[in-house]
């Protein structure tokens, strides 16, 4: 995508903000870089720019979560919004990875702190798959979906024949660019692993990542029936068939798209912005409008057209919302970091992306 630099965050509505944010500053050792003013329109700007109900109200945070992760939190009230959460095999469920060095060990000291309940034990990719040796477990959160812990291998099977190395966080956990501001994280934690997404057309959600974000394919694989304790394990009903694609995302990150089907498949239906369970992708750009124009000649839907936020803490943002064929929004912003009015009540700050390109890569772990 023209001037694209790097994700620039990951947005998820949530049904509890405050319980949220506390569970990502005090449970998984991130920081809150601000807080927001609620927001409503009296006209139909929230539909036009936003697709959600005209009467729809939202506040919104932002953590910074790790070396490379802005996550955005938002609340919603609406007339309209689906109050339950999307089950992880539903389309458009989204769930949060973190990378630690010991899976076990961080599980405990996450459900010690946060009374969070893990949905089965650690598991192990078995041999013969593309990241066999990858250590992972799912655990209950009030993100609304589930949080995921895992570890992998120096160097994965796939790996060893060439393919581009999955991104891993180089580490140490921080919550600023000069090492500073860590609040204490997981043991072991290193930084955001992947963010995933289940999506109902797999082949099609991967052309999109891949010919119009300009994401990498790194593997895939399947299991074509999931048995009753790996589905468990998932929160996933068991005997379908799970198909996942991993793509790297720029220079920092990966997703990871999952397509549950026959007896594990859920709803096609993906959710809207104002929905429990709602999300959307950010990335940061060199030009919104190039970059929103680039989109729409791809096939995604543009809301309304790019704002600029001449108010408030993010005085200058530059931002625009678009809706891909399958139901992702995608977001392109360029923030003016190091200028933001936000900056000058907190030390604590956004991942920016400088310099970045998006076909940077992070350095190796020492």
């Amino acid at each position: 995508m023209p001037g694209a630099q790097r994700v620039d965050h990951l947005a998820f509505t949530v049904s509890d903000l405050d319980a949220a944010i506390d569970f990502a500053v005090t449970a998984l050792g991130g920081e809150l870089v601000y807080r927001l003013a609620p927001l409503a329109h009296a006209d139909d700007w929230m539909r036009v720019h936003l697709d959600v109900h005209p009467r729809a109200s939202a506040e919104i945070a932002l953590v910074r979560l790790g070396p490379d992760t802005n996550l955005e939190l938002f609340a919603y009230q609406s007339p309209d919004h689906t109050s339950a959460p999307r089950a992880p095999h539903d389309a458009g469920h989204v769930h949060l990875a973190l990378h630690v060095m010991d899976v076990a060990r961080a599980a405990a000291e996450l459900t010690r702190r946060a009374g969070v309940s893990p949905l089965g034990p650690v598991r192990r990719v078995p041999d013969g798959q593309p990241d066999a040796g990858t250590h992972w477990v799912r655990l209950s959160s009030p993100f609304d979906a589930p949080i995921e812990l895992r570890s992998t291998p120096e160097v994965l099977p796939y790996e060893t024949g060439g393919g581009t190395p999955r991104r891993r966080p180089p580490g140490p956990w921080c919550n600023r660019d000069d090492g500073t501001g860590s609040r204490r994280g997981l043991p072991g934690a290193l930084g955001v692993d992947h963010f995933a997404r289940t999506v109902a057309d797999l082949d099609a959600a991967e052309r999109f990542f891949v010919d119009v974000l300009g994401a990498e394919l790194l593997y895939r694989n399947e299991q074509k029936v999931l048995p009753a304790d790996v589905a468990a394990a998932l929160g996933v009903p068991p005997g379908g068939a799970l198909r996942r694609a991993v793509l790297g995302m720029g220079p920092t990150d990966s997703i990871e798209l999952a397509c549950y089907e026959g007896m594990s498949a859920g709803n096609p239906h993906p959710p809207r912005n104002s929905d429990i369970g709602g999300n959307h992708l950010a990335l940061h750009v060199r030009d919104v409008d190039v970059a929103a124009a680039y989109l729409a000649e791809h096939g995604c839907t543009v809301l309304g057209q790019p704002e600029t936020i001449d108010e408030g803490p993010l005085t200058g943002d530059r931002w625009v919302y678009t809706r891909a064929p399958f139901g992702l929004y995608v977001e392109v912003v360029r923030m003016p970091d190091g200028t933001l009015p936000y900056e000058r009540t907190t030390a604590a700050r956004r991942r920016a992306a400088h310099e970045l390109s998006w076909t940077d890569r992070t350095p190796p772990r020492p």
